[in-house]
Formats: C-alpha cells, sequence, structure tokens
C-alpha cells in the first residue's frame, strides 16, 4: 500500500443542498396496492411515465431527486476550490450501474467543466449530435469528421480549457484520457479504494501522482469515503498481513434500493410535480416533489421478506463468527443513517425483527453509516474482524473497498448470497477494472483478469452442492480445488500487467494442473483418483509446451465481437489458445462418468 503524508490534501466533497439525499421521501405500505408515477406539468397537463406500479404489503417506499441547478453549482464551485487548492479534480459516479442518473450527471458535469468549449461552438456541437451524457470522448470521436482547421480550433480551445479550470485526474496519462471522457472509465466503487490504497494519490497528465479532490455529488454514501480517508491520513496505511476481514451481508434481493431503479428514474422534461399515485380510483398520493425541467428523478423500493432474510442473515453470520483469526467475537453493524427517510424506515423493521432471532449475547449495532466506517476502520487496523450490514449500493462499494485495501483488487474476494428460495449466488467483484482489462485483451492479446475470486466462488458452489445433496465427487472436486487454490497462492501463479507474461489463461492451467493433481491424490472416491491420474499427469508433461503456447499468441489484436455482448465462437478461441491444453481437457470431458460429478 502507498504511504499516506499526515497533511495529504485529498479529500471527498459533496453537495450541500439540491442532492438526492437532501430530498428523499419514504413510506411503508400498509397493504399491497398498485401505483403510476406521473408528471403533473405547470400547465396542469399530465404525462404517466410508468404506467403500473405494483407494491406489496410492508413494502418501503422512497421517492427523491436531485436538482441539475443545485449540481452545477456545485460542480462549478468545486473546479474552482480544487484549483485554489492546487490538487487535482475528479469525479466518482457509478453510470455503469446507474445507468439513468449518473450518465446525466457526468454529463453536466463535463458541460461544466468545459462551459466555453460548448457555448462558444453549441451549433457545431448541436449538428454533429454531441451528447456530453458520453463524456469529451464523444466530442472528441463526433469532431474528428470536421475539416482539420475547424477540428484544431476546437482541440485548442480544449487544451486551453485544462489551464484555465485547472488539473483534472487522469485514466491514462499516456494516451491523454481524462477522467472526463468517458461515464464507464471511472468507477466509484474502484476508483476511490484504488486511490486510497496508492496513498491517496491519483495521476495527473505527467504520469505523476497527486492529491485530489474527489467529487460525490450525492450526500448518501459519499461520507464513508472521507471518512475512510481521514482514518488513513490519522494513522496511516493498512497492514495486509494483519488488518481484519470485513465480510458484508447485504440487502439486495428482489431489486432493492437504488440499484432497483432504473426503471423508475425520470429526467424532468418540464418544470412540474413528480408524483406516484394510486391506481385504485382514489388518486391518493403516496409521494411526490416539485421539480424542474432537467431534475433527476428516481423512486427506489425495498419489500418486506428480503428485509428480514437480511437481518435474520446478519444474525446468523454473527453468531457463527467463521472467518480468520476468530479467537475474538465478530461484531455486526447495521451502516444505517437516521437522517435519511429511507434507513429511519429500514432501521424500524430492523429493530421489529431483531428479537425474533435471538441476538442475545452477540455484538450487534445500528450506527451512521460515517461512524460505522470509522469504527469498522479501527477494528481492521487491530485485526478484528467486523460483518458491515448494508443495502445494496454500499454492499457494492464496501465489497470492493475493503479487499481493494488488503489485497488491491477486489476481483479475489468471494461473495456469497443466499437466496431467498434457496440456493445461493456466488460471484467476485471486479472492482471497475474489467473495461480496463477487455481494453488491454482486445488490443494487445493480454488478458490481467485474476480470476482467484472466480476460483473460490466455483469451490464454494461445489461444495454446497455436495452438502445439500450428499454427492460425494462433489465434496471430493471442491476439497481438491480448494487446495488447487492454496497452491495455486503459494506459486504465485498470478496474472502479470504486461504482455508475453503470463496472464488470465495461463492461470487457469495452473489451477487445472493443481486441481487434477489433487484429485488424483485423493483417495476417497477412487473413480476420480483413476479418472484425473491421466489427465494430471498429461499436464505435467506438457507445462512447457502450453505455457509457450499461451504466451505465442499474445501481442496482436484480438476480436471477440463485442463487448456487453461477445461472439461466442470468438470468444472461445481466444479464450482458449492453446491446442495442447485443449486437448488434455477434452480427453477428461470424453472419459465418461468417473469424471462427472
Amino acid at each position: 500500500m502507498g504511504k499516506w503524508a499526515p497533511d495529504s490534501k485529498t479529500h471527498v466533497a459533496s453537495m450541500q443542498v439540491g442532492d438526492f439525499y437532501s430530498h428523499e421521501k419514504s413510506v411503508c405500505l400498509p397493504e399491497a396496492c398498485e401505483a403510476r408515477i406521473e408528471l403533473v406539468a405547470e400547465d396542469g397537463s399530465v404525462s404517466v411515465l410508468k404506467e403500473k406500479l405494483p407494491l406489496k404489503a410492508g413494502e418501503i417506499l422512497d421517492a427523491t431527486f436531485m436538482s441539475c441547478e443545485a449540481l452545477r453549482a456545485f460542480y462549478d464551485r468545486e473546479i474552482e476550490d480544487a484549483r485554489d487548492k492546487d490538487v487535482l479534480f475528479s469525479l466518482h459516479l457509478k453510470a455503469t450501474m446507474m445507468k439513468i442518473s449518473d450518465p446525466i450527471m457526468f454529463g453536466h458535469c463535463v458541460k461544466v467543466y468545459f462551459k466555453d468549449v460548448f457555448a462558444k461552438y453549441a451549433d457545431t456541437f448541436a449538428k454533429l449530435g454531441v451528447d456530453a451524457n458520453n463524456g469529451l470522448g464523444d466530442v472528441e470521436s463526433k469532431i474528428a469528421s470536421l475539416p482539420e482547421a475547424e477540428r484544431k480550433a476546437i482541440q485548442d480551445d480544449i487544451k486551453a480549457t485544462y489551464a484555465k479550470q485547472g488539473k483534472m485526474a487522469m485514466v491514462d496519462s499516456n494516451k491523454g484520457i481524462t477522467n472526463l471522457h468517458k461515464p464507464s472509465d471511472i468507477i466509484i466503487d474502484n476508483s476511490i479504494p484504488t486511490a486510497i490504497r496508492g496513498g491517496g494519490k491519483m495521476w495527473n497528465a505527467d504520469d505523476k501522482e497527486e492529491d485530489f479532490k474527489a467529487c460525490i455529488p450525492d450526500r448518501c454514501y459519499a461520507g464513508v469515503f472521507q471518512e475512510c480517508i481521514e482514518f488513513c491520513r490519522k494513522n496511516g496505511a493498512f497492514d495486509p498481513k494483519t488488518m481484519g476481514s470485513c465480510p458484508n451481508v447485504g440487502l439486495m434481493a428482489q431489486k432493492a434500493e437504488e440499484y432497483g431503479s432504473h426503471p423508475t428514474t425520470f429526467e424532468a422534461a418540464t418544470n412540474g410535480t413528480m408524483r406516484i399515485v394510486l391506481n385504485d380510483g382514489s388518486n391518493k398520493v403516496l409521494l411526490g416533489h416539485r421539480v424542474q425541467k432537467g431534475d433527476i428523478w428516481r423512486s427506489c423500493q425495498a419489500k418486506d421478506a428480503p428485509i428480514k432474510d437480511w437481518v435474520k442473515l446478519a444474525v446468523v453470520r454473527c453468531r457463527a463468527n467463521q472467518f480468520p483469526n476468530n479467537d475474538k467475537p465478530c461484531k455486526a453493524i447495521f451502516w444505517l443513517d437516521p437522517a435519511r427517510a429511507h434507513d429511519c424506515a429500514i432501521m424500524d423493521k430492523v429493530l421489529k425483527y431483531l428479537p425474533e432471532f435471538q441476538p442475545e449475547g452477540l455484538d450487534i449495532q445500528i450506527m451512521s453509516p460515517e461512524e460505522a466506517m470509522r469504527i469498522t476502520c479501527q477494528r481492521a487496523k487491530d485485526g478484528l474482524n467486523t460483518i458491515t450490514v448494508t443495502g445494496n449500493v454500499l454492499r457494492d462499494y464496501l465489497t470492493d473497498l475493503f479487499p481493494i485495501l488488503e489485497l488491491g483488487t477486489s476481483s479475489k474476494m468471494l461473495s456469497i448470497v443466499p437466496m431467498l428460495a434457496g440456493g445461493g449466488m456466488y460471484e467476485t467483484g471486479a472492482g471497475g477494472s474489467a473495461p480496463k482489462h477487455v481494453e488491454q485483451f482486445t488490443k494487445e492479446g493480454h488478458l490481467r483478469w485474476d480470476s482467484l475470486g472466480e476460483y473460490l466462488a466455483l469451490t464454494s458452489s461445489i461444495e454446497g452442492l455436495g452438502k445439500e445433496t450428499g454427492n460425494k465427487k462433489a465434496a471430493a472436486v471442491a476439497a481438491a480445488l480448494d487446495k488447487a487454490v492454496g497452491t495455486f497462492l503459494s506459486a504465485n501463479k498470478n496474472p502479470g500487467r504486461k504482455v508475453k507474461e503470463i496472464d488470465n489463461r495461463g492461470s487457469h492451467y495452473w489451477v487445472a494442473r493443481y486441481w487434477a493433481e489433487e484429485l488424483a491424490k485423493q483417495q476417497e472416491v477412487p473413480e476420480l483418483h483413476a479418472a484425473f491420474a491421466v489427465a494430471s499427469k498429461g499436464l505435467q508433461e506438457s507445462e512447457a509446451k502450453v505455457l509457450q503456447e499461451m504466451i505465442d499468441c499474445q501481442g496482436a489484436k484480438v476480436d471477440i465481437g463485442g463487448y456487453y455482448k461477445v461472439d461466442k465462437a470468438k470468444a472461445d478461441a481466444a479464450m482458449n489458445p492453446s491446442a495442447t491444453f485443449n486437448e488434455i481437457i477434452a480427453r477428461i470431458t470424453q472419459g465418461g462418468a468417473d469424471a462427472k460429478v
């Protein structure tokens, strides 16, 4: 981890008025009903934005909005303040998840920072179809079609803006890719933790590290990052060798909270009133806000059954205390803000349901997110384990923050989510790094994505299958993979960062080899021992050839047929470049029932 300076100027800046936090309203529904969302314009005309919004008994329904006038004033003020403080200006959102609201907020920042450019070339940008929500990169790609002199004039004015507005954090200094080039380039749950781990630094245009201002417009969760920054400034970096674990129990089932709000988020088309109205003929207004044209309004939901199950899981996990260095009881903290309408409604349900799960003798508390972060950081530094019990957004942020602080990436992390209807979801984090890895892979054929979290998820899911069904083969396969992953880590066969080094595909060879070796060694299931003895021998003998084939394939562009939706045949070919390795795996899959769980 990078060294923190006590006089570091790095800090978080958020709006104090006009944000989602300040406008939030919440109601708990006593009975099931159906509602609609509509915008009533100042002239009395009504636009129905969502005809049917089914709601269950006990469900918590929220609504709030972001004032874009206040947002733009905030950006203007913070850009000036960053310049005055001589720190990098940066914006941190999650446009990949908050797909409606955050690109709009991103676009406003682009238009404020480059306001002179957008004013001067307004007609040109309109003709070209420039969309600020897609970032400065959209400007650059659209003006490429202009005559050279006209294009150069715009480019010169963009460069002049940096001198006037102040330094900006960079995504790729060598390529001139700034923090405002593309909304998906800076993803808050990766960008902030990575900067904290690096000593509170981001990169400038000269590829040097500097202190920075992190603009997180909405206050709902921004404070937790400021608390972590303050902790590191006062106490220095965490020691990964001794820090305690910070597992999360997150409320996410049935599209809970903000991450389920995409279908109920709208940019106001005119001045008026956004409201949620019952469809039972009474036209009773459940929630409503006066908005201005361009304001971002959203509604969120959290159903009663998932909330109750979330409380239960927190108690179960706290009682089990199944963590490393668990000689001392762990602590569970519900991160709920008494100043937020939604969190108050959630808090009522937590207090209602906790007694049902017999929490007596357990260390379970409710704290504001800021206080919870302070306590959790201190406990982590002291080597103590703390269960963070949070809503959906903080679940996402914290399951990246603490793994990145400890390991440098959340892709090494395993997340197990028990499902309400039974079974579980086993996943790993991406920490916002996936887009960069895909970019490198398609440009030079090197995939540095670390699949450790996937190996752990596969282990746990097969282990769960064995326990639930009594399948001895599954249990043996899971135990062998668990040992194989341990060997993999000890041997440090993780992907390298640069082309012609071992990459993700080479790591898969080593995991497959160690897994086959463990299956060949075990005696609990003789047929697995026999089935994998040959494969183990083949993988060992072919080591040099397989690894060379996985190096030789690198260095050229790779076509996988898409980004979010790849071409399977092309992706399979790119991810399986070693004919030797493919042949060995094929023989295993053709080995009959003995090799199958």
